[in-house]
């Protein structure tokens, strides 16, 4: 499909999650926007924490990766589901019975404000470079995808999405993104499983015969059994326990969602239920990697990693998978770019201007503070953005 029609579907799926999620935020309050008004659907909340916990980097990297490390990426994710029965048991409980809006407020209880705001510094600082670092690649892919061959700038382009990431998450936050979060989540699932259907019959293979020749290939390996390599099932397992209670139980993005749903129970089945659901949709993820690899194989396709999933889409499958895939890559973007812009702005309120200390400010006060610092954060990524797109095209011999 000629990049001019590819940029049509994607400009027309863009309007139409803006407009609902206008929809969404009608009449938000300051409350709506930090934690929905505490009135979230924990089977929503689950289900569109999906997309934020994998995000376009998962969506283009994990398929890449398995031509060359199998399906071992999968222990990681095993070790995952450890780390969030520990969120879900452990942290969650404190998290609400402090009844704040960050979680990092807890820890000012036990070492004081300062320790609370170094805290929410670090996350601050660690959020802000790891969106700008997954945006920007999945900005490039669309920069050489659609608006490069149209002539259209990158910084032209990344603003084009930056701007209406802001105008969508900008009044509703919290009760806006888990909506928005679901829809992107569900477009995002339904590109995967069309893509992987549309290249196994390419192959003309049936599911049972394409898992024989992936086994047969290797593709398929799981578990490392040297001690001494770096992914040998143990050190896998354990590091994705500590991956899931680090950038999940201690991070105000991914808690922040799971706080704005109203019973503590409700909130630990939400946890559970997306421990369950993550091992179903990265298996999914590594067979479709597994399908790709055979398909470069067979048709003779060198390229690699990032660049395998979508070369082999755009230039070997029918036109209307590229929009499928194309929209499905946006809508595995949004959800961790809308939910860290959100989280910046909250930790930024709450943890280092005092929402909940000292002075009660006037409604109107805090809603104007609190759009001010979502714009400033929207511009700091973008500049991180440019800075990424900088350093990759520089020469540096």
């Amino acid at each position: 499909m000629d990049e001019l029609s590819l940029l049509i579907w994607l400009l027309g799926y863009l309007v139409l999650l803006y407009g609902l999620a206008r929809w969404r935020s009608r009449k938000a309050s300051n409350q709506d926007f930090f934690v929905g008004g505490r009135q979230s659907s924990w089977l929503m909340v689950a289900f569109g924490m999906i997309g934020t916990s994998l995000s376009g980097v998962t969506f283009i990297s994990v398929p890449g990766s398995v031509g060359t490390i199998g399906f071992s990426y999968l222990q990681i994710v095993l070790g995952h589901f450890l780390g969030y029965a520990v969120v879900a048991f452990i942290l969650i409980p404190i998290y609400y019975r402090e009844g704040k809006v960050s979680i990092y407020a807890w820890i000012e209880s036990r070492v004081g404000l300062w320790g609370s705001r170094m805290a929410s510094v670090l996350f601050i600082v660690a959020r802000t470079l790891g969106a700008s670092a997954r945006l920007y690649l999945v900005f490039r892919v669309l920069q050489d995808l659609v608006f490069g061959p149209l002539g259209l700038a990158f910084e032209l382009s990344s603003l084009l999405i930056v701007v209406l990431i802001l105008l969508y998450t900008q009044h509703g936050g919290v009760k806006t993104i888990v909506f928005t979060d679901c829809l992107q989540t569900a477009t995002m699932l339904a590109g995967l499983i069309c893509c992987l259907v549309i290249v196994l019959k390419s192959m003309s293979l049936s599911p049972l015969a394409f898992w024989c020749e992936a086994a047969s290939m290797g593709l398929t390996r799981l578990w490392g059994v040297d001690p001494q390599a770096s992914d040998h099932w143990i050190k896998q397992i354990l590091a994705g326990a500590a991956i899931a209670l680090a950038m999940t139980g201690m991070d105000q993005e991914m808690m922040q969602k799971t706080l704005s749903v109203a019973k503590l129970k409700d909130a630990q089945k939400n946890m559970m239920l997306l421990a369950l659901c993550m091992q179903v949709v990265v298996f999914v993820f590594l067979l479709l990697g597994a399908a790709l690899s055979m398909f470069a194989l067979k048709q003779g396709i060198t390229a690699q990693g990032d660049r395998l999933f979508p070369f082999i889409v755009m230039t070997s499958m029918p036109e209307w998978l590229q929009v499928v895939f194309l929209i499905a890559l946006v809508s595995a973007l949004l959800p961790s770019a809308d939910g860290a812009l959100t989280a910046l702005t909250s930790s930024v309120c709450h943890d280092l201007l005092g929402f909940e200390r000292g002075k009660v400010l006037p409604e109107q006060s805090r809603q104007i503070i609190r759009l001010r610092v979502h714009l400033a954060f929207a511009i700091l990524l973008l500049g991180f953005v440019w800075v990424f797109r900088y350093m990759d095209q520089a020469s540096w011999c």
